[in-house]
């Protein structure tokens, strides 16, 4: 038995499924209901969903999609993107979708807490999305990367538990599509600083990466993109997911 999940994260933009590089450049690589059916196939954990230009484009999820997705999908999913309320919210749990992710909106406290109360902590996730300013250290941007919030990340975390989040999707925004490895400094250092289950997210590019941030970096799960929808040095499109047994061989 594995003892930790392993979640393909994939991108919205549009209509279709996008792959980016420190947040920017989005290639795509496919149409989201077909990923869906091949990561069934593939008995993948769970998956998570982000639509990254609905809060720049100030417009509400894509609720046809979110449906189409839940009516294909298997596995427990997130969805994040646009949630600037708990009417939608509300919306997306009822569509199916087992947690909803807050990004941008998470800096709105009471929203978090709000959303908590009504839908219990285990269906609130808060995403955050880190980057190295250099002389102000690594601080928390919203709005897919483009806005600094000024806040450090583990005093963030801590605000974002206490309002009731049940759990963080932490993402490196430098490492984002490198598959170089994750920033386990970052990891440990949000991991360490809450009691509530930590996701990585950002550089992943092997299976011993994840056990890297599991091992090294104290998280709870793993999450990665271009490891699952890119193949060989080339970066081929291909939807992909390791087999049980090479999961068992690093995370059991």
């Amino acid at each position: 038995m594995l003892l930790t999940r392993v979640i393909p994260c994939l991108l919205l933009h549009g209509q279709g499924l996008v792959k980016t590089i420190k947040f920017k450049d989005p290639t795509y690589v496919g149409d989201p209901i077909n990923a869906v059916r091949i990561f069934n196939d593939k008995e993948v954990d769970e998956l998570v969903f982000l639509d990254i230009t609905a809060t720049l484009e100030k417009r509400e999820p894509q609720m046809d999609l979110i449906h189409d997705i839940a009516t294909e999908c298997f596995m427990p999913f997130g969805y994040g993107g646009g949630i600037h309320s708990v009417d939608i919210a509300s919306k997306i749990l009822k569509m199916g979708s087992e947690k909803v992710i807050f990004n941008s909106a998470a800096t709105d406290l009471e929203l978090v807490r709000k959303a908590a109360n009504l839908f219990g902590s285990q269906s609130v996730v808060v995403s955050i999305d880190v980057k190295n300013t250099r002389i102000g250290g690594n601080r928390v941007f919203t709005h897919s990367g483009t806005v600094n919030t000024g806040l450090n990340p583990m005093e963030f975390a801590k605000m974002v538990e206490s309002a009731g989040a049940g759990e963080i999707f932490l993402n490196s925004i430098d490492r984002d599509g490198t598959m170089k490895g994750y920033d386990i400094g970052l990891i440990k250092s949000v991991a360490s600083a809450v009691n509530i289950p930590v996701v990585a997210c950002g550089g992943a590019g092997s299976l011993e990466h994840f056990k890297e941030a599991i091992v090294n970096g104290g998280a709870s799960a793993v999450s990665a993109g271009s490891m699952f929808v890119f193949h060989g040095p080339y970066r081929a499109v291909l939807i992909n997911y390791p087999t049980q047994d090479e999961l068992r061989q690093y995370l059991t």
